[in-house]
């Protein structure tokens, strides 16, 4: 069984930066693909970010849904099993409930439906 458990989301002002964690545990293959996910009240689900993990070496290049390219990145620290999203110059349509998934895909999906393992979910609110 696979756990993760997001944090890191607060109130921010827009321009600020936040950073957000998502911590794994348990059985976790060494091919994976791990995404964050946001919803906003009233929206569907949307892919923000990716990367597909082939071995416990290599990481295939991130990808980003356009609406964050430049502003936020994702990252992984393999000793501690936490995956991070970095968010820089946040905007107000930003807010939303941020997630992350794993999935055994080979390449990054966009699509929710491809992830096996959801984390609760962690609110982050940008401000006007």
């Amino acid at each position: 069984q696979v756990q993760l458990v997001e944090s890191g989301g607060q109130l921010v002002q827009a321009g600020g930066s936040l950073r957000l964690s998502c911590a794994a545990s348990g059985r976790i293959d060494s091919r994976h693909t791990m995404g964050w996910f946001r919803q906003a009240p009233g929206k569907e689900r949307e892919f923000v970010a990716g990367f597909s993990r082939w071995s416990a070496l290599y990481t295939y290049n991130p990808y980003y849904a356009d609406s964050v390219k430049g502003r936020f990145t994702i990252s992984s620290d393999t000793a501690k099993n936490t995956v991070y999203l970095q968010m820089d110059s946040l905007k107000p349509e930003d807010t939303a409930v941020y997630y992350c998934a794993l999935g055994s895909t080979v390449i990054v999906s966009t699509l929710p439906r491809d992830y096996d393992y959801w984390g609760q979910g962690t609110q982050v609110t940008v401000s006007s």
